[in-house]
């Protein structure tokens, strides 16, 4: 099992960008594929965005062109860079890991989740 702890989050008007951190401890991050996931009020968790232990990246078309996935092994750190945010943006962002895969769009993949951190984009 990893921990992971979101950071980074906030409010901001729209146009504007944030960045999120998540920082894993417990196992060895390089071995893990992550995602950051986001539910806004009165929704379901969707997908946003994965990077592979490798570093090959999916996105959801959303936030295509506007949000960039990366991390850092040798800090244990994934990160989530937000730019050009809209209101329609306003969410908990969770991070989460999967182990050994090759990273995924789908919930079910990943089994440790942080506690999430709020991002509101006013307009």
């Amino acid at each position: 099992q990893v921990q992971l702890v979101e950071s980074g989050g906030g409010l901001v008007q729209a146009g504007g960008s944030l960045r999120l951190s998540c920082a894993a401890s417990g196992r060895t991050f390089s071995n893990y594929a992550m995602a950051w996931f986001r539910q806004a009020p009165g929704k379901e968790r969707t997908f946003v965005a994965a990077i592979s232990k490798i570093g090959n990246r999916l996105y959801a078309d959303s936030v295509k062109g506007r949000f960039a996935i990366s991390r850092d092994n040798a800090k244990n750190t994934l990160y989530l860079q937000m730019n050009s945010l809209e209101p329609e943006d306003t969410a908990v962002y969770y991070c989460a890991a999967q182990a050994y895969g090759p990273g995924s769009r789908l919930i079910s993949e990943y089994k440790d989740w942080g506690q999430g951190t709020q991002v509101t984009v006013s307009s």
